[in-house]
């Protein structure tokens, strides 16, 4: 059985607090490579940024992910990622048109259930590597609700609710 579990969803949604007591209560976690890849270009060039070249940050997002799942492959229990390959295949698909998404059919596998974070306004804060606004924010959430389902991962909604309550949703549904 895949251990590696995909919470993705809307930006600003709450993933990463999520991913934060995921791991305070002793599980692996690997954080969203798109914050990873803002945090390196901004203290250099700057160059593969995605309000600079979405392109760019979509497929170095693609290799960072490829490279987390190798290194997950290594992990005996559960592995909770921030986002993964398929929301950077996802975004490079948005940016320029090409349709790569079939190809995650049957590789590079998470888990079989995927967890979205849905939009909430309430929570929702830009800082220096989330400078979109809600509505791309939700524009990015509605492409992948349909990009997962489409190449075969069941998708469960996490609540709004306080994140041990989430936390305990999520573990709730996953087998033993």
């Amino acid at each position: 059985m895949i251990k590696s579990v995909v919470i993705s969803g809307c930006s600003g949604g709450g993933k990463s607090t999520l991913l934060e007591e995921l791991s305070r209560r002793g599980y692996a976690t690997v954080e969203e490579p798109g914050r990873r890849i803002v945090k390196e270009e901004l203290a250099g060039q700057g160059a593969a940024l995605p309000w600079v070249d979405p392109v760019a940050f979509s497929r170095r997002a693609i290799a960072m992910a490829l490279e987390d799942q190798k290194l997950a492959e290594g992990q005996a229990g559960w592995t909770f990622f921030d986002r993964g390959l398929i929301d950077a295949v996802a975004a490079l698909q948005a940016a320029n048109g090409e349709a790569v998404l079939e190809t995650l059919r049957d590789r590079h596998r998470y888990h079989q259930t995927v967890f979205l974070t849905p939009p909430w306004p309430e929570i929702y804060v830009n800082d220096p590597e989330r400078r979109h606004g809600f509505e791309e924010a939700v524009a990015e959430y509605e492409r992948l609700t349909s990009a997962y389902p489409e190449i075969g991962y069941e998708v469960v909604m996490l609540p709004k609710s306080d994140v041990a309550a989430r936390a305990d949703f999520l573990l709730s549904r996953l087998p033993g």
